[in-house]
C-alpha cells in the first residue's frame, strides 16, 4: 500500500508540473498525461504491469461521470442558446453521420468486417469536451460567431450518442439485439435519461435554494452525490447515464444557487484530477510494442476522420443554417477525439463480442493523432481563418466566469446608542466609495433604499473595491449594449426591482461605485446584487 500511494502521489505531482509545461509549449495537457501513463506502463521505463481492461473500464467510466457533469455545469446557457440547435444536431445527427461514414471507409477501404467497421466508427464518433475546453481556456481563443459556445455544447453533449451507438453495435455483434429491442434501447437511452435528468435537476436546485447545509462543504458533497445519482439511476433502468449527467450539470450550472463559486472551484479540481487519472490510466493500459501492427489502419482512419468524415458531417448540418464558411472549417478541424473514445474502446474490448482487430490500440493512436496534431494546431488554424475576435472574451462562455468580482464587504450590527439608529439611509453619511447593499433584520434580508429607517440591532453590509464575498450577497453581471434601454439613463431613473441593486460598474478598465446620479454608458459592465 505505501508503494502504491507513493506512485500515485508522484504521478499527480508530475501531471500538475506537465500541465504547466504543456501550456507553455502549446501542446494539449491531456497528451502529457497519456505519455506519462506510457512511461510508467509495462512497455515503458517504470514497467508497472497493468493489463486489467475490466478494472480500467470501471474506473474510467466513473471518471467520465464527473467530466460529463462539469462539461454541462461549466457551460453558460445564455451564451450557448443562440447556437443550441446547431450544437444539438452536431452532437446527435453529426455523431451518427460521422460513425456511418467512418464505418463505410473501414469496410470498403480497410476491408474490415461490417459490424466491426461500424463499431470503430461509433467509438470514435464523439469529440472530447476536456480537450476542447482546455484549449479554449488556456489559449484564450475568442472565436467569432459564437463558435466557442458551439464547440463547448457539442463536445460536452455528444458522448451519450456515441455511447448509445457503441452499445447498439455491440448488441448486434453479440446477437442479442432485435429490431424491437434496438427501438426500445434508443427510447430508453433518451427518454429515461431526459425525464429523470430534469426531474433530478429541478429537485436538487430546489433543495439547494431552500435548505441551508449545516456545515461548509456539504453543498459540494450534495452536488457530488447528485452527479453520481444522475448516472446510476438511468443506467439501472436501461437509460443513458452520461446524457442524464450532462443534463443535470448544465441545468444546475446555470441556476442561481448558493456558494456557486466554491462549487465551481471544487468541481474544477475534481474534474482535473479525473482527467489526470483517466488519461494516465489509459496510457498505462496501452502497450507501445503492439502499436506498430495497427499504426497504418489507425493513421488511415485518423486522416479520413479529420479531413473527410468530420467535415462532411459538419457541412451537412451547418450549411442549411447558412453558417459562415470559416466557422464550418474551424468546427470541422476542432473535432478532437479523446477520453470517451478510448473508454468506449475499452468497453468494446471487455464485451464478449469478438473482433479481429486490436480496436483499443487503433483508437488509442487515433486519439494521440487528434490531440497532438489537431489540438496543437487549433490556435493557428483559428488565426489563419480569421476567426479570432479580441473584442469578445471566450471565458464568458463558461458559467464560472462572472463569479470573480473585485469588491470587498464590511459587515456590522448597529448598537442601541449608535447615531445611525432610527435614521433614514438618506440621512446618514457613508464612507467614500462605499455602498449599502444589504440590511438584515432578524431573519429578513432586504436591499435598503434612501427611505429605509435603520433600527438598533440591524445588521448592515457595505461594499467597496477589492476582492471578497459574503453570505447573503450574490453578484451577477450584465453588459450595456449600444441599443440597451438602460444606456444613457441615470441609476435613479431606473425602475426599482425588489431584491435587485446595481452595486458596481466596470468602465474602460475602471471600477465605479454608482450613486443615484451615475449615468450608464454603452459598454459598461454592471455588477448586480440580488438578495438570496
Amino acid at each position: 500500500m505505501p508503494v502504491f500511494i507513493l506512485i500515485a502521489s508522484v504521478v499527480i505531482i508530475a501531471c500538475i508540473i506537465l500541465n504547466k509545461v504543456t501550456n507553455k509549449l502549446g501542446i494539449p495537457m491531456l497528451l502529457a498525461f497519456i505519455l506519462l501513463g506510457i512511461f510508467f506502463g509495462s512497455d515503458g521505463v517504470v514497467k508497472i504491469e497493468f493489463g486489467n481492461y475490466d478494472f480500467a473500464e470501471q474506473i474510467c467510466s466513473a471518471a467520465l461521470i464527473f467530466i460529463m457533469f462539469y462539461g454541462g455545469f461549466g457551460t453558460k446557457w445564455s451564451e450557448a442558446r443562440p447556437v443550441a440547435v446547431k450544437a444539438v444536431l452536431l452532437s446527435s445527427l453529426g455523431v451518427v453521420l460521422t460513425a456511418a461514414i467512418t464505418g463505410l471507409f473501414c469496410h470498403y477501404f480497410l476491408k474490415i468486417e461490417w459490424l466491426e467497421s461500424f463499431l470503430i466508427g461509433s467509438v470514435i464518433s464523439s469529440t472530447d469536451a476536456a480537450s476542447v475546453f482546455s484549449i479554449l481556456r488556456s489559449k484564450r481563443l475568442n472565436l467569432k460567431y459564437n463558435t466557442a459556445s458551439l464547440l463547448e455544447v457539442e463536445s460536452g453533449s455528444n458522448d451519450p450518442c456515441s455511447y448509445m451507438l457503441t452499445i447498439i453495435v455491440l448488441a448486434l455483434m453479440e446477437g442479442s439485439a432485435s429490431g424491437g429491442g434496438i427501438a426500445y434501447l434508443v427510447f430508453a437511452q433518451f427518454v429515461y435519461s431526459t425525464v429523470f435528468g430534469f426531474a433530478l435537476a429541478f429537485g436538487s436546485v430546489w433543495i439547494m435554494k431552500k435548505y441551508k447545509f449545516s456545515s461548509a462543504g456539504f453543498d459540494a458533497a450534495f452536488v457530488l452525490a447528485v452527479a453520481l445519482l444522475a448516472y446510476a439511476v438511468p443506467s439501472l433502468l436501461g437509460g443513458n447515464g452520461y446524457l442524464c449527467t450532462y443534463i443535470v450539470g448544465i441545468y444546475m450550472g446555470n441556476q442561481e444557487i448558493k456558494n456557486k463559486k466554491s462549487l465551481v472551484n471544487f468541481f474544477d479540481g475534481v474534474t482535473g484530477l479525473m482527467q489526470m487519472l483517466l488519461f494516465f490510466l489509459l496510457g498505462l493500459l496501452s502497450f507501445p510494442s503492439q502499436m506498430p501492427s495497427v499504426i497504418l489502419p489507425a493513421v488511415a482512419i485518423a486522416l479520413f476522420l479529420t479531413f473527410i468524415a468530420r467535415p462532411a458531417a459538419v457541412f451537412a448540418i451547418l450549411t442549411p443554417f447558412k453558417s459562415n464558411l470559416k466557422q464550418r472549417l474551424l468546427v470541422s478541424w476542432s473535432g478532437l477525439r479523446g477520453a470517451a473514445s478510448i473508454v468506449f474502446a475499452v468497453m468494446a474490448t471487455v464485451r464478449p463480442a469478438s473482433t479481429s482487430n486490436d480496436i483499443f490500440h487503433i483508437v488509442f493512436l487515433i486519439v494521440l493523432f487528434s490531440i497532438l496534431i489537431q489540438g496543437s494546431l487549433i490556435p493557428l488554424v483559428s488565426k489563419k481563418l480569421g476567426m479570432i475576435d479580441n473584442k469578445i472574451n471566450v471565458l464568458k462562455t463558461f458559467s464560472d466566469y462572472s463569479d470573480e468580482v473585485p469588491v470587498q464587504y464590511i459587515k456590522f450590527k448597529i448598537p442601541e446608542d449608535h447615531f445611525w439608529a432610527k435614521k433614514k439611509v438618506a440621512d446618514i453619511i457613508l464612507p467614500p466609495e462605499t455602498l449599502l447593499v444589504l440590511l438584515q433584520r432578524g431573519s429578513d434580508k432586504m436591499i435598503p433604499d434612501g427611505e429605509t429607517v435603520l433600527l438598533p440591532e440591524d445588521t448592515l453590509v457595505l461594499i467597496a473595491k477589492a476582492p471578497g464575498e459574503i453570505e447573503g450577497v450574490r453578484l451577477t453581471e450584465r453588459q450595456i449594449e449600444p441599443n440597451d434601454e438602460l444606456a444613457g439613463r441615470r441609476i435613479s431613473e431606473i425602475p426599482k426591482r425588489d431584491g435587485m441593486q446595481i452595486t458596481m460598474i466596470h468602465r474602460n478598465g475602471k471600477v465605479i461605485i454608482p450613486k443615484g446620479y451615475t449615468k450608464l454608458k454603452s459598454g459598461d459592465l454592471m455588477v448586480i446584487n440580488r438578495v438570496e
